[in-house]
């Protein structure tokens, strides 16, 4: 027996588990219905087809059907399955008793689907009669028992990873641990993805949502990739979320597709499939919700823009609360029009942004090779800890959030503090160069508030 299968055999041996089948599972996979698999869907769909994916979970089972009803009358192309907050931490003995709960109260105690609570045995009677790819969403640290429930249940999209699932949420869950937790991830998808279809891994762009410049938003999505790609994972999504600037959207997403297929040629993994991903805004939604509507048609514009393979709604409702099964839906409707009627857009490039941009974000992926550690999670935790990559907003301990970042008078995000993070002198002085900083520090201040909630 290897060492992974001991590993997952004492995951896997969990009071809140039913006896996991390893044999029974590898059958269902292998046999499972590629409708089931969003990386053939990826291969298979038009040039100009784009996939389009809602958010939601519910905590009974009645409910997140329910829920995938309305999508799939809405015309969806991916169902999304998201998981409850004691779930991502963990605590299943909590998610059990308000699964209870609401079970018998008819009423929602939990803010998402507790997965393991409910099995994959059960689940997977949902996601085969829909026959749909669903996607997991989590923001687990500690996803190992999720995911071997998620892909027992038919679910073989995976977004997250040590990065993108740590610094965002958790404040002090150590890093080098979810590194390790999610090499075992990469490990076990990699491993099921030689079964039938390749196992799709997503990371997760949108980081804190919070003034976040594109250079550190591409910078994780690679070094992600590249973390997955070398434990043998063959279809991964980069992706990143609405900025706020259309030209600095297109620019990010010919920098982040152009470089994702540089670095995963440089460790010879040119045969892996890379799809790009695009997220409606992930800040702060306007109250009124027609203008929350406009905002999210402008970003299906973007998306579209930016040759995205798959684009990640929000709802009319953000601002007020979690969205009903009737907006979630809606908005689905509504992007899949938007998507048919968007014909003859133009060809939009900016050479000197782009050029700039990915100066910036080689620098720093170089910096991150040069680390003297002995593997790449060791050097990307290091560059972490050292404030090589630094995340703005980020709660966590480790992070060194010396970085500060501004919009300039286009709402482009610039970079006026780069603390640690090595950013080459002539792009420092070309970011700071597209800002006003005349002003007193007060000012400043005042500024940066109002460009975190700049779509209120």
């Amino acid at each position: 027996m290897s060492l992974l299968q001991e590993e997952r055999e004492i995951i896997l041996n969990n009071e809140y588990v039913d006896t996991f089948d390893f044999a029974e599972v590898k059958e269902f996979i292998t046999n499972a219905s590629k409708n089931l698999f969003i990386s053939h869907h990826f291969k298979k769909k038009a040039e100009d087809k784009m996939l389009v994916q809602p958010r939601g979970g519910f905590p009974t089972y009645e409910k997140q059907y329910a829920l995938y009803e309305f999508f799939v009358d809405a015309n969806v192309d991916v169902l999304p399955l998201t998981i409850d907050s004691n779930t991502r931490l963990n605590d299943y003995g909590t998610a059990k008793k308000m699964l209870r709960l609401s079970e018998e109260n008819d009423i929602d105690m939990l803010n998402g689907y507790p997965l393991v609570n409910h099995g994959y045995r059960t689940t997977r009677k949902m996601i085969t009669h829909f026959d749909k790819p669903v996607s997991l969403r989590h923001g687990t640290p500690d996803a190992r028992l999720l995911i071997e429930t998620a892909l027992a249940s038919g679910i073989f999209e995976i977004e997250g990873g040590p990065i993108t699932y740590l610094l965002p949420y958790s404040k002090n869950f150590p890093l080098d641990k979810a590194f390790l937790y999610w090499k075992y991830v990469e490990r076990v998808c990699a491993n099921y993805s030689g079964l039938n279809e390749p196992i799709n891994r997503e990371s997760f762009g949108p980081l804190t949502a919070t003034l976040v410049p594109p250079s550190i938003t591409i910078v994780i999505q690679l070094l992600e990739m590249l973390l997955s790609l070398e434990e043998g994972v063959k279809s991964f999504s980069v992706s990143f979320a609405q900025q706020g600037s259309m030209n600095q959207d297109i620019v990010t997403g010919a920098v982040l597709k152009k470089l994702a297929k540089h670095y995963a040629a440089e460790i010879n993994c040119e045969d892996a499939a890379i799809n790009l991903v695009y997220h409606q805004w992930m800040g702060a939604f306007p109250m009124n919700k027609d203008y929350a509507e406009q905002l999210i048609n402008l970003a299906t514009v973007i998306a579209r823009m930016v040759s995205a393979d798959k684009i990640i709604t929000k709802t009319r409702e953000e601002a007020s609360g979690i969205p009903t099964k009737e907006a979630n839906a809606k908005t689905v409707a509504n992007t899949q029009y938007t998507l048919g009627i968007l014909n003859g857009l133009p060809n939009v490039v900016d050479e000197e942004e782009e050029e700039i941009l990915t100066l910036e974000v080689m620098a720093i992926m170089e910096a991150v090779f040069n680390d003297p550690a002995d593997t790449l999670w060791r050097k990307v935790f290091n560059s972490i800890k050292n404030g090589i990559i630094d995340v703005p907003f980020s709660p966590h301990i480790i992070n060194h959030n010396n970085m500060i970042t501004i919009r300039d008078a286009k709402k482009n995000i610039r970079i006026i503090k780069r603390g640690n993070v090595p950013i080459p002198d002539r792009c420092y002085a070309y970011e700071k160069g597209q800002c006003d900083l005349t002003k007193d520090t007060t000012s400043i201040v005042n500024d940066i508030i109002h460009d975190i909630g700049i779509m209120q």
